[in-house]
């Protein structure tokens, strides 16, 4: 109980949860992505079961404390740069973030222009075990920060706890409106490309401040609801029907009827 009166931790909590949501709004982009490739009935179940196995994934990342410090103890060294697991996970993470970004930017333009043949339906379990392994990914530095920054187990655990609960909140209507705007998903694609860079970076030493990310990835998307709302308001409206004109009682040419 004098944990709870520690202002301090109130503060670290406040921070991992608010790291916590960053990556989760990651985590569902990229989880409406892999579950749009399914028949629509399976989609929200995939989601829900995806994040879940994801809570579980990162709670048991949490407790695997003294594995997780190990990863980043020095491998090898290649041309005067020590690499350790964490690096390699971070670059190969981040080199298959950009490779399925880039197939599913590919298959969205070559496949509507040239009538490119449909690949086979993504399955269920293929689909879960993408989610599964990305946020591992994703997952691995928040980790490693929330280690550093607090000692207390239930401290961590709730941080996750809470961006869970947001991700299953929030995780259908963000990917149905992914899905609906063929832009915005192009759009969250490269982000996932430009994400997959930073892991790649990171993993080789040159750290990117993540402000500079998520202010660029902010901007670009208010830009593109600016574009939304700019098509929406330009867009016809439909145009009556002749036998509707004539069922309200007035002309083929959309006139009221004369008065006598």
């Amino acid at each position: 109980m004098e944990s709870l009166a520690n202002p301090e931790i109130w503060i670290a909590l406040a921070t991992l949860t608010a790291l916590e949501l960053v990556l989760g709004i990651d985590n569902i982009i990229f989880i409406s992505i892999l579950a749009g490739k399914l028949p629509v009935e399976q989609r929200d179940r995939a989601r829900k079961v995806g994040i879940l196995l994801a809570a579980v994934s990162r709670i048991a990342l949490l407790f695997s404390i003294a594995w997780i410090i190990s990863l980043t103890a020095p491998l090898f060294t290649v041309f005067g740069k020590t690499f350790s697991w964490r690096d390699l996970i971070l670059i190969g993470g981040g080199l298959f973030l950009i490779a399925k970004a880039t197939h599913e930017i590919h298959q969205k333009l070559e496949g509507e222009s040239e009538h490119v043949a449909p690949t086979a339906t993504a399955t269920f379990g293929g689909v879960i075990v993408q989610i599964l392994l990305l946020d591992v990914v994703f997952s691995l530095d928040s980790v490693i920060t929330a280690v550093g920054m607090v000692d207390e187990i239930w401290v961590m655990v709730t941080a996750v706890l809470i961006a869970i609960a947001f991700m299953i909140t929030f995780a259908k209507p963000i990917g149905d409106f992914v899905e609906r705007h063929p832009t915005v998903k192009v759009l969250a694609l490269s982000f996932l490309i430009m994400i997959g860079l930073v892991l790649m970076a990171d993993g080789f030493g040159q750290h990117i401040p993540k402000g500079y990310i998520y202010a660029a990835m902010a901007f670009s998307v208010f830009v593109e609801m600016i574009n939304l709302w700019i098509r929406r308001r330009s867009r016809p409206a439909a145009p009556v029907k002749l036998h509707e004109r004539y069922a309200n009682g007035g002309k083929a040419d959309g006139t009221a009827p004369a008065v006598l």
